[in-house]
């Protein structure tokens, strides 16, 4: 993910958490806030520390990371979207995060209609 593709200072989190809608599923949570005129998504990641040591978290967020970069193209450019991951992605493969990433961004509505 680019720089200017992710959310990064604590105040744009807190925006999207207070104003934002809500979508999970087992492993993930993912809040997104509409943004006129913007011009790309842009994503925040959030593994906390119940999930393990840096060493694990880093690799959650490595996995994350990992599967979004196919799909960013794929989601609305107009929103801000944070994902926090759940316990069960602790123990997670590269295609089950996808997966379940996949399946959380449909019910969030957050991909593109479209067009025929």
């Amino acid at each position: 993910m680019k720089k200017q593709h992710r959310l990064r200072k604590n105040e744009e989190f807190q925006k999207v958490f207070q104003h934002g809608k809500s979508a999970a599923n087992r492993q993930f949570v993912v809040y997104q806030l509409s943004r006129r005129g913007q011009e790309h998504v842009r994503i925040g990641l959030s593994v906390s520390k119940k999930l393990g040591n840096a060493v694990q978290r880093n690799r959650i967020k490595r996995l994350m990371k990992e599967a979004l970069r196919g799909t960013a193209e794929e989601l609305r450019q107009d929103c801000d979207v944070v994902i926090i991951a759940r316990k069960p992605a602790a123990s997670m493969e590269l295609e089950e995060v996808q997966k379940s990433l996949k399946h959380v961004l449909k019910v969030a509505k957050l991909y593109r209609r479209r067009t025929r």
